[in-house]
């Protein structure tokens, strides 16, 4: 067998969560060199150890600077061929190492695009892609201004944090002000008030696109819709359910098309993207957040279930590919498939007795529950979501208070 074409590459790779195990193990497969950069409080995860060369955790309150520093250090030695962020929050901090080592790939303006929800909604906006109307929480008179012309209710949201994490619903101008207010007495600067926006609520079905981007274009997506909200599950707890969307419907060709217009407006040259959306009563599709990572809540692995795609490999060979050596996508099946998960009272819950041949997937982490089922068959998919919510309440179901800011 002739060696691989990138078997002389240093791949490098930060974690500040548990994932990216499969993209580590393809690294190794092409025979890459695989460094691994963790926060300390995540050495003793199940990391694919055998796949990592070098693995080196980093203090948990370790700063960007830090990790350039470490990382620049690392590079006196061997030369480092590709800085990749496996979490969302590592995307600036990878940028910023690939800027001071001048190693190519995505710089801090674009990963700002793919972190800073307002930095996202400007660029996005000023292209003619629908968003919420929204502002920055800054300028009190705009603010004044926003919530005068813009009925409620309102969302205010973190700038920079993921999923459902520290938004908050507000219905008048006096909570606005008195959350603006509670923002500006915190001790930690970046987690002040200009470090937020509000938003226009628009109620409707949440959306995800999934992506693999290449040379700038989106080469494979999956489409899928949230059947309980994030910001739901966050708030209220319960079960978070997701599937494909209708194969060939006119939903599922909207949401390819914004998605590509969006990727290509911000930017991305390649990697995976993580995309929301929402269907308002207008039944128009509004851009609501992006990320430059893979789905998180075992989105890949539902979307492998469906697609026999997996977004983790696949993403570590465009990653590696560049324009050097050409890279081809796999064929994808077009099958349906969704995921049940939810926090449970257990810690290592059974779901022996769930026993559908269906099943693609059962997810293994401590006080979580969840299935991943797949079927040439939407309706049969979204039969067995239902009946996994109603089971998993009975049989599993923990609910905590929903977190104002990460981990």
């Amino acid at each position: 067998m002739s060696p691989s074409p990138f078997s002389n590459l240093t791949v490098l790779c930060l974690a500040s969560y548990f994932k990216g195990n499969d993209f580590l193990r393809q690294c190794k497969a092409h025979g890459c060199h695989v460094i691994l950069i963790v926060k300390d409080k995540l050495k003793d995860e199940e990391w694919a150890r055998e796949s990592v060369d070098v693995f080196l955790p980093i203090a948990n309150d370790a700063t960007p600077d830090d990790f350039v520093h470490v990382v620049s250090q690392m590079a006196r030695t061997r030369r480092l061929d590709r800085v990749v962020a496996l979490e969302e929050y590592d995307v600036m901090t990878a940028a910023l190492i690939r800027e001071h080592l001048r190693v190519p790939g995505m710089g801090t303006t674009t990963a700002r695009l793919f972190r800073d929800k307002l930095a996202m909604r400007v660029k996005a906006g000023g292209a003619g892609i629908e968003v919420p109307s929204f502002v920055h929480v800054l300028n009190e008179d705009e603010l004044r201004g926003f919530m005068a012309a813009v009925p409620p209710p309102w969302v205010l949201k973190p700038r920079s944090d993921v999923s459902a994490v520290g938004i908050r619903k507000l219905h008048t101008p006096e909570l606005v002000w008195q959350a603006v207010e509670a923002l500006d007495a915190r001790p930690v600067v970046s987690e002040r008030s200009s470090y937020y926006l509000l938003e226009r609520f628009v109620p409707g079905d949440v959306y995800h696109v999934d992506s693999l981007v290449q040379n700038g274009e989106v080469i494979f997506c999956g489409a899928h819709r949230y059947l309980r909200p994030p910001m739901q599950v966050a708030h209220h707890g319960g079960v978070f359910v997701t599937s494909t969307v209708e194969r060939g419907s006119a939903d599922e060709h909207a949401l390819h098309t914004i998605n590509r217009e969006l990727l290509r407006t911000l930017g991305l040259v390649r990697g995976a993207t993580h995309a929301e959306f929402i269907r308002g009563t207008d039944g128009r599709f509004y851009f609501l957040e992006v990320a430059a990572r893979v789905g998180g809540a075992y989105i890949a692995e539902m979307l492998e279930a469906a697609s026999g795609i997996n977004l983790w490999r696949e993403w570590a060979n465009v990653e590696l590919s560049r324009d050097e050596v050409p890279y081809r996508l796999p064929p994808a099946r077009h099958d349906y498939a969704g995921v049940a998960l939810a926090l449970a009272r257990q810690e290592w819950p059974d779901t022996a007795a769930y026993t559908d041949p269906e099943i693609a997937h059962r997810v293994r982490k401590r006080h979580h529950v969840g299935l991943i089922v797949h079927s040439p068959d939407l309706n049969r998919v979204h039969a067995l979501l239902d009946s996994y919510v109603r089971r998993f309440t009975e049989d599993f179901l923990a609910v905590l208070p929903p977190m104002e800011r990460p981990e």
